[in-house]
């Protein structure tokens, strides 16, 4: 049941949401965890019009969160202005949580120019753990290097230079019961599911953060626990608190998929990624300082619990059927 509003909490939010991808799930399970926000009292989804309507979780939309408005926009469109948003939203908002943008040019710009302009309470941005430069400390804090030409980097430096009430998260790997990207976890069930073997680099102990997308979102959602102390912190890692290695994943899938035999063969990094879907080496993130400062009580999932319905998801998805293409394992499989 969601909460009574009071007149003093009228606060409407704006998500923007790109067309598909990794974080393609994101608006949609953050508009639904948003829903039952009692700070929150009207939800607005600036959606990329180049998303495919017909497929989740957009055609999901109207059924799963009825009361959430959604406006189209080419969010592609570099010549958008703060003025052409304002325009097409014709409303402000009190909360703005940017999942399109991936640098400070057209919607990119006009997300920061109309939450300055709007007085918005709190700027969310989600960026990527992608943009880390690593040196070797692991799970990688907020503080590790970033490579500065990378287009997120430069979207989190002008919110700041426009001194803005702005937060970012930093997520990694992203799977979900409405994804529109499934490779991750797919690359290993592709191969098991075909007696085939699995080449993974290295020793297979090296942490992956795989996040269901509801964990994700309530990670986004958590500014709203403590706003002064995200504005204060700025960057968030954003995951799951639960990690596991590479081979865990091989072998938590193999156990979901019911065959007991699975192959794993570690070769050396050194050959290269063939179709791996993860870095080759340690790279990886932990919602530690989320959970201290914004209260974030931790992932509610967990891939050994999510893994029975993925499966039944691969399934129905023909992933058993399909073609799969194994010859580029052959490069570093050792003959």
């Amino acid at each position: 049941p969601t909460r009574p509003r009071t007149s003093l909490s009228m606060s409407a939010a704006l998500i923007v949401q790109n067309k598909g991808g990794g974080h393609g799930e994101l608006g949609f399970q953050l508009a639904k965890n948003l829903s039952s926000n009692s700070k929150i009292s009207s939800i607005t989804i600036l959606q990329d019009s180049a998303c495919s309507d017909s497929k989740e979780p957009f055609v999901s939309y109207a059924s799963d969160i009825p009361d959430v408005k959604v406006v189209k926009a080419d969010l592609a469109d570099e010549s958008m202005t703060a003025e052409d948003m304002q325009k097409l939203l014709g409303q402000s908002y009190e909360y703005v949580w940017d999942n399109a943008s991936k640098g400070a040019v057209g919607a990119g710009k006009a997300v920061v120019d109309c939450a300055k302009a709007w007085d918005s309470k709190l700027l969310t941005y989600v960026s990527s753990a992608g943009i880390y430069q690593p040196d070797d400390v692991f799970p990688m804090p907020e503080t590790t290097p970033t490579k500065e030409t990378a287009g997120q980097v430069l979207y989190e430096k002008y919110a700041l230079d426009n001194d803005i009430p702005f937060v970012s998260f930093r997520p990694q790997y992203i799977y979900g019961s409405k994804s529109n990207k499934w490779d991750y976890i797919d690359w290993y069930l592709d191969r098991i599911v075909r007696n085939a073997p699995l080449p993974i680099p290295g020793d297979g102990s090296q942490k992956v953060s795989l996040t269901n997308s509801e964990d994700v979102a309530s990670l986004l959602a958590s500014v709203l626990n403590d706003e002064a102390a995200a504005v204060e912190q700025t960057f968030f890692n954003c995951g799951t608190n639960n990690l596991v290695s590479y081979d865990e994943v091989a072998l938590l899938c193999a156990e979901a998929a019911g065959i007991s035999d699975v192959e794993i063969q570690h070769y050396d990094a050194k050959l290269g990624k063939a179709k791996f879907p993860f870095r080759l080496t340690d790279f990886y993130v932990a919602p530690d300082t989320a959970m201290a400062k914004l209260g974030w009580e931790g992932a509610k999932s967990t891939l050994e619990g999510d893994l029975s319905w993925y499966v039944e998801s691969y399934k129905a998805r023909g992933g058993a059927e399909k073609e799969i293409d194994l010859a580029v394992d052959s490069e570093v499989l050792v003959a």
